[in-house]
């Protein structure tokens, strides 16, 4: 904690000083352009990555960068894309996956998952990107559970429509933790017209 706390204390005398007028912006604005899913890793932080500033991305962080297909019903994550696409009317959805992702590395590698049945019954929505994956090993299984999150997400209401509204854009990114470069998938929206 003394170092959080010391982290506080630098952002209120140097970081803040420096952005108030972005803050004060802020304060009653709130207007991102982009809904950027990723993993909980500590190691991937979204706004480092992009160079955004704060109030330019809209951040949801899951173990495995996953996001259940939509159903009726209470659920954190789902409230959290209607509210970014149907309120806030982001213009881009980004899923990044990672390197050497904890949660898609006990997948290829079946590790016993008995003393953490929270998330192994979590991980169950990783099931498509393994069923999908061909080539063994960690990095084949992030990039096929990146495409296995973008199908999921199509199928929320919200973002259903602002594809079929040519409203949004998604996107599938790899980061590789190492060498630092992102790697764009090609993404499909299923709903575009042919030209």
């Amino acid at each position: 904690m003394h170092n959080l706390t010391e982290g506080v204390a630098r952002f209120r005398r140097d970081v803040f000083p420096a952005k108030a007028e972005l803050f004060a912006r802020l304060a009653t604005t709130h207007r991102p352009t982009t809904l950027f899913i990723s993993c909980s890793d500590a190691r991937v932080v979204p706004e480092l990555i992009t160079g955004s500033e704060p109030g330019e991305l809209f951040v949801i962080r899951t173990a495995g960068n996953l996001v259940p297909a939509y159903s009726p019903g209470i659920d954190g994550i789902a409230a959290s894309i209607e509210y970014a696409v149907a309120a806030l009317g982001v213009s881009d959805i980004v899923i990044c996956g990672h390197s050497a992702c904890g949660a898609m590395t006990a997948l290829a590698d079946s590790h016993d998952m008995g003393a953490l049945p929270t998330t192994a019954d979590w991980l169950r929505h990783a099931d498509a990107a393994r069923a999908r994956t061909t080539t063994a090993g960690v990095d084949a299984l992030v990039r096929g559970n990146v495409r296995a999150q973008l199908a999921n997400l199509v199928t929320h209401p919200s973002v259903a429509r602002a594809l079929a509204q040519g409203t949004v854009t998604l996107h599938g990114w790899c980061y590789d933790i190492g060498s630092g470069t992102v790697e764009e998938l090609d993404v499909v929206n299923p709903f575009a017209t042919a030209a």
